[in-house]
C-alpha cells in the first residue's frame, strides 16, 4: 500500500533498505535536478563534510547511503538515493533527502515529486509518495522528506523546506564547510594546456566519455574499489569510495543525466 504524504505527516518503515527515488517532467527550460542525503547527528547537524553524500561524493564513508544516479523512466526523469537503514552508523539520527537545481528557481520544476520504495522488493509499489510544492517558488534547493529514527526502527517524514541560496546554503546551514569563494551553479574555469600527458580517464559510472571531453564538467575525484557487497542497482558498477579531499569543496553544479 503507497502512502500518499502531506505536508508534515511521516509514515513508519518496516524495510531495512530504501530506495528515496526523486521525480520530475523534464523540458524546455527546465533544470536538471540533483538528490544529495545530509547525515546528522544528535545535534542536528552533520559530524563532518563525509556525511554529505552528492554527486561529486556518491558514497558515504560508512557505505550505508549513496547516490544510485539518474534514469531517464516513462514518467520523466529520476535521479535517487539508496539508505541501508538497518546498517547506519548509532550516531546519525537522522537524514535529509535533498533536491537541488543549478541554480534555476524549482517553479520551473513541473511534478516534483519524492517516492519512498523497499529497496529488497523488485518492482514494488511505492512505500510512500510525496508531491513537493515549493512554499514560494524561488527556491533552488528543497528539503523534500527526512529518515529518522524512532524507537528501534525509522520513519519517513515529508517535507518541502526551501532554500533560496541554493545546496551551498543548505549545506552550510547544516554544518558542511564551503569554500567562500565557490559559487555552485557557475561553469568551471577553463584548463590551460600544458606539456604535461594527461592522465588516464577515469570511468564515470560506467559510462566511457568521448575522447578529450570532460565528464560533463566536473573534476573526477580519485577512488578506490570498496568491496562492500551493496547492491550496485540501475544497472551501475558496484559503489566505489571517494578518497577524502583534504579541503572539501563543493563543484560547480550542473547537469548530471547520462544518455538523454
Amino acid at each position: 500500500m503507497t502512502h500518499a504524504m502531506l505536508k508534515g505527516s511521516n509514515v513508519p518503515l518496516e524495510a531495512t533498505t530504501v530506495r528515496a527515488v526523486l521525480r520530475w517532467t523534464p523540458g524546455q527550460g527546465v533544470p536538471d535536478v540533483d538528490a544529495s542525503a545530509l547525515l546528522l547527528g544528535p545535534d542536528g547537524r552533520v559530524r563532518s563534510d563525509e556525511d554529505f553524500v552528492f554527486y561529486n561524493q556518491p558514497r558515504h564513508p560508512s557505505g550505508k547511503v549513496w547516490r544510485l544516479g539518474k534514469k531517464r523512466v516513462a514518467e520523466g526523469l529520476t535521479d535517487t538515493i539508496q539508505t541501508d537503514l538497518a546498517g547506519v552508523e548509532s550516531g546519525v539520527g537522522q537524514i535529509l533527502l535533498v533536491a537541488s537545481a543549478d541554480g534555476v528557481t524549482f517553479d520551473r520544476v513541473p511534478s516534483l515529486c519524492i517516492l519512498l520504495y523497499d529497496a529488497a522488493v523488485a518492482d514494488g509499489e511505492p512505500l510512500a509518495y510525496f508531491d513537493i510544492r515549493p512554499e514560494t517558488g524561488q527556491e533552488t534547493a528543497l528539503i523534500c522528506g527526512e529518515l529518522y529514527r524512532r524507537g528501534e526502527g525509522w520513519k519517513f517524514r515529508a517535507l518541502g523546506e526551501g532554500y533560496s541560496n541554493g545546496l551551498k546554503g543548505l549545506a552550510t546551514d547544516f554544518g558542511i564547510s564551503v569554500d567562500e569563494s565557490e559559487e555552485l551553479g557557475q561553469p568551471a574555469p577553463a584548463v590551460q594546456p600544458t606539456a604535461q600527458p594527461l592522465p588516464p580517464e577515469q570511468p564515470t559510472y560506467g559510462y566511457p566519455q568521448p575522447a578529450g571531453q570532460p565528464a560533463y564538467g566536473y573534476p573526477q575525484q580519485p577512488v578506490v574499489a570498496a568491496a562492500t557487497g551493496a547492491p550496485s542497482g540501475y544497472g551501475y558498477p558496484p559503489p566505489v569510495t571517494a578518497v577524502p579531499d583534504p579541503e572539501f569543496r563543493l563543484p560547480p553544479q550542473g547537469p548530471q543525466f547520462i544518455g538523454r
